[in-house]
Order: C-alpha cells, then sequence, then structure tokens
C-alpha cells in the first residue's frame, strides 16, 4: 500500500517520519542537498564517515567520495565512481540494518535506484520515502560552479529528464516504490529546521 506524506506547511519547519525510516533527500546536481544537510546538521564538509546527530545517522555521498579520495588513482573515473556509489550504498544498509534512522543524500533518481533503496530498506523492515529537493536547472548549475564541480553536459540532461518525471509523478502522489514523497522547493528548503523521526505515522 502506497501512503502518502501528509504536506507540512513551511512555515512549520519539521518534516516528520516513521521511527528507524530511510529518507532519500534527492535532486538534480548541485541543487543544494549537501548544503540542506550541513545546515541541519551541523556538518562542515569534511566528513569522510556517515554522522550520528540526534539518533539520525546522516549519510552524504560527498562522505564516501572523501573516504576513497581518488583512489585508487590507476583506475579510471567510472570505476572510481563506482566505488564510492558502493560505499555509499553499504553504508547506508549498514545502518538501516541497526535500526538506525537514516537520511541520506542521493543524486541519483532514476527508477532502478529508487527500487535498490526500497528493497534495502524492506529488507531491514524500515519504511522508504522521498525528499525532493526541487531546484530550477539555472540555480543548480550555479550550484555546480559554486562547488567546482560541474557534470558534464550529456549527464545533466539526462538528470533533468528523470528528475522532471520523478517531480511530476510525486506531485501527483504517485511515489512508488517509495511510501511517500515531499517536494521542497528552495524557498521551502531555507524554512526547514528538522527532520523528525518520532514515530509517528506518515
Amino acid at each position: 500500500m502506497v501512503v502518502s506524506v501528509p504536506a507540512v506547511p513551511p512555515t512549520a519547519g519539521t518534516l516528520r517520519y516513521p521511527a528507524g525510516a530511510l529518507v532519500i533527500l534527492t535532486g538534480l546536481p548541485g541543487a543544494g542537498k549537501s548544503t540542506l544537510l550541513r545546515r541541519l546538521y551541523g556538518l562542515d564538509g569534511t566528513e569522510d564517515v556517515p554522522v550520528a546527530v540526534g539518533g539520525v545517522t546522516v549519510i552524504d555521498s560527498a562522505q564516501s567520495r572523501a573516504w576513497w579520495g581518488g583512489r585508487p588513482a590507476w583506475a579510471p573515473k567510472p570505476v572510481r565512481t563506482a566505488l564510492v556509489f558502493a560505499t555509499h550504498v553499504w553504508r547506508i544498509r549498514r545502518a538501516l540494518r541497526a535500526g538506525q534512522a537514516v537520511v541520506a543524500h542521493n543524486r541519483g533518481c532514476g527508477p532502478l535506484v529508487l527500487r535498490a533503496f526500497a528493497w534495502l530498506a524492506g529488507r531491514s523492515g524500515a519504511a522508504f520515502h522521498l525528499l525532493l529537493l526541487d531546484a530550477t536547472a539555472e540555480a543548480a548549475l550555479a550550484g555546480q560552479r559554486a562547488r567546482g564541480r560541474v557534470v558534464p553536459a550529456w549527464t545533466f540532461a539526462a538528470h533533468r529528464r528523470r528528475w522532471a518525471a520523478l517531480v511530476t509523478r510525486a506531485r501527483s502522489g504517485l511515489h512508488a516504490p517509495a511510501a511517500g514523497a515531499h517536494v521542497l522547493d528552495r524557498a521551502a528548503a531555507d524554512l526547514l529546521v528538522s527532520i523528525d523521526f518520532d514515530g509517528a505515522a506518515p
């Protein structure tokens, strides 16, 4: 059964999820996902392992990237990217199996990736929810330039196509394979002050 997460007015400043849930924060590259996590959880961007804050494990893909640090140097970039992603997913799986609530950054939003996260959550008996940070393509490109890491044009175009489809479905109330989805624009994200896992029904 697919259950919708009720809209939380941005002025409330809080999003609530069931205890032990997996919340995947996704959006276009450069949309501000890592920036949001850093603000909410006091991260400084230098972490190379997941961070536990107030009973929540915060897992940013940048942590796995920092852990590998461009190693192995002999491997081509696609191989290093695959290693980073595998490490990121393994860390999410480990936290879920330990019964921890997880907020994780992931820029990929294709159907196969989302089904994989739903499977991971289901194996651990956790609810799987999406938190979508909706930024314009122009804002996302500006974010990429600000961080000094711009994705190739063809890669960004593919992200935009998948993102447009995902946001359209979410706004229509179609969240599968997630139990629910919440869309935040940049203004609403700026008003968000906490993500709580209090056991409340979504």
